[in-house]
This record gives C-alpha cells, structure tokens and sequence, in this order.
C-alpha cells in the first residue's frame, strides 16, 4: 500500500486509489459533482495546504532564499497540532491503503507537495 504524490487534474494512475486536494480553494469553473470524474480530487482536505498569505509568498518567491523561506514556514505551518494530527493519520493509513494527495502546480520542486512528500516520508509513510 502507499501513498502517490500527484498532480490535481491529470489522469490518474493504475491503483492511485483516493484521491486528496491538499489546496486551499477547489478547481474555478468545475461544478463540485464533477471534481472526481474530472480527475480533481475525491476529497478536499485544506488543512495540508498553505495558508493563503504564505500561498501568496510561495508564488512571489523567485529567489532561492524566498523559497527556502516558504519551505520553513510550510513546515511549521504543518507542526500545527490539527496538520500535525492529519500528517501522521495519511503516514498511518499508507500501510493499509493505496490513496493519493495532490496539488496543482505543474512542478513538484515548486509546489508544497514536495513537502507533504517529505513530512509523510518522515512519518514513516509508504510513499511512491
């Protein structure tokens, strides 16, 4: 069993299971009955993105050290008890069930899912 870390609207891959929108706002122009058969998400779970001001951060950053800086202030963001809690529920649940979370951005290295990556690994999460 393992989690995938994905791209929100694109194909789903063979056994991805569940599929999670770690965002903070559904896709614009996608009526809600349509999110899982548009291959958006199964579930919204905001609680694993970005607050909005530190979303803002992450798109302005175009330096190496502005990203470093949203990095660490995702990560504790994510330290939070109620991100916290969720984090170790998903790393628990990968040993039992194939699922993925998953966000828009085109690339990973730039997006907050290379440190959901991360933190779940951490957990002790089977990751793909």
């Amino acid at each position: 069993m393992t989690i995938m870390i994905v791209r929100l609207g694109t194909p789903r891959q063979p056994g991805e299971g569940l599929r999670i929108g770690t965002v903070r706002r559904p896709p614009r122009g996608v009526r809600k009955e349509r999110y899982a058969a548009e291959d958006w998400f199964d579930l919204w779970y905001p609680d694993l993105a970005p607050s909005p001001a530190l979303m803002a951060k992450g798109r302005a950053a175009t330096k190496a050290e502005e990203w470093g800086a949203f990095l660490r202030a995702f990560r504790a963001e994510m330290n939070e008890p109620t991100a916290r809690r969720a984090l170790d529920l998903l790393a628990a649940l990968s040993h039992h069930a194939n699922f993925s979370v998953g966000c828009y951005c085109e690339d990973e290295r730039r997006c907050h899912r290379s440190v959901l990556r991360a933190l779940l690994a951490e957990r002790g999460a089977a990751v793909a």
